[in-house]
């Protein structure tokens, strides 16, 4: 359970294995945090803790406003009203051309590889 929860029943699943960031996350570790996630999603969902539906939330680097340096899932339960948000401030729903979003895809596949 976080100890700060956003709300009740906001869970945490965290790899035993000591691991920074994704990066560093190998993907049969990675694969079973989001598994165990989507477990305790649905989980959160039967148990009648209010839930209308749930934020899986996981900050990689401090960009991304990670503040413990370990890998953690979020598993957050929402409802109508919860006064959380996210802000993705004013360029958020810029719809660029075509051709830039073809070729930013064309490097991250490139970087797939």
């Amino acid at each position: 359970m976080d100890i700060q929860p956003v709300n009740p029943g906001h869970v945490l699943v965290i790899p035993k294995s000591h691991v920074e960031g994704l990066s560093d996350l190998d993907e049969e570790t990675g694969s079973h945090v989001f598994k165990t996630g989507m477990r305790v999603a649905n989980a959160i969902k039967r148990s009648g803790i209010r839930c209308e539906g749930v934020n899986l939330l996981l900050s990689d680097g401090k960009a991304a406003f990670q503040e413990i340096p370990h890998v953690h899932l979020h598993v957050i339960p929402r409802f109508e009203g919860d006064n959380l948000r996210f802000s993705f401030g004013r360029k958020y729903g810029v719809r660029p051309e075509r051709n830039e979003l073809d070729t930013i895809a064309a490097r991250i596949r490139n970087a797939l590889r």
